[in-house]
């Protein structure tokens, strides 16, 4: 008789060891290894910080002197400390080419959006001039109907005069042009 040993999880079955040949088939393994339990979280690493060097002391105690007969091991010494600075120097003039970069592209995004909502507003004021051509044609439509109507009293050198002021009203030459990026 086996007697269960309390906390103990029951064995999984073995899986078959699959190499995998291509990039795409290793993809394919983890996605089906992730798959088997979707409850489970899964691990997303964070960026990993950016390296920054240590800053330099605010007071050196071994300042190497100009005497002569310093030991041999000095030169290692200094060589460390010129290599340090060095780095040091370097990353703060890809931080300020950084900096500079990310200034020029906020500049171009506002100016890029200035522009759009420039042409934007152009735009409306052409939407709105047209709909307002719209709404003086229906009107003067009505109007010729109504007139219509009413014509059979009018003189014909009357209706000639009625038509002519509304024809004169609409504009085509206000249309709007449906090229893409035109201006």
């Amino acid at each position: 008789m086996e007697e269960e040993v309390k906390g103990a999880r029951p064995r999984k079955a073995a899986q078959p060891l699959v190499i995998p040949r291509s990039a795409a088939e290793e993809q394919r393994l983890k996605l089906e290894r992730l798959m088997r339990n979707p409850e489970k979280q899964v691990p997303i690493s964070e960026k990993p910080k950016e390296w920054a060097p240590r800053p330099p002391p605010e007071f050196v105690r071994d300042v190497m002197g100009s005497s002569a007969g310093a030991g041999s091991g000095e030169f290692h010494v200094y060589r460390h400390l010129r290599r340090r600075e060095y780095m040091r120097e370097e990353f703060m003039e890809k931080h300020a080419a950084q900096q500079r970069l990310g200034d020029e592209f906020q500049k171009k995004l506002d100016m890029n959006r200035r522009v759009a909502e420039e042409r934007t507003e152009k735009r409306r004021k052409k939407r709105q001039k047209l709909k307002e051509k719209k709404i003086l044609a229906k009107k003067a439509k009505k109007q010729l109907t109504k007139a219509a109507d009413g014509a059979d009293e009018m003189s014909s050198s009357e209706e000639e005069e009625e038509t002519k002021s509304p024809k004169q009203t609409v504009d085509d030459s206000e249309e709007p042009s449906f090229m893409m990026g035109g201006r």
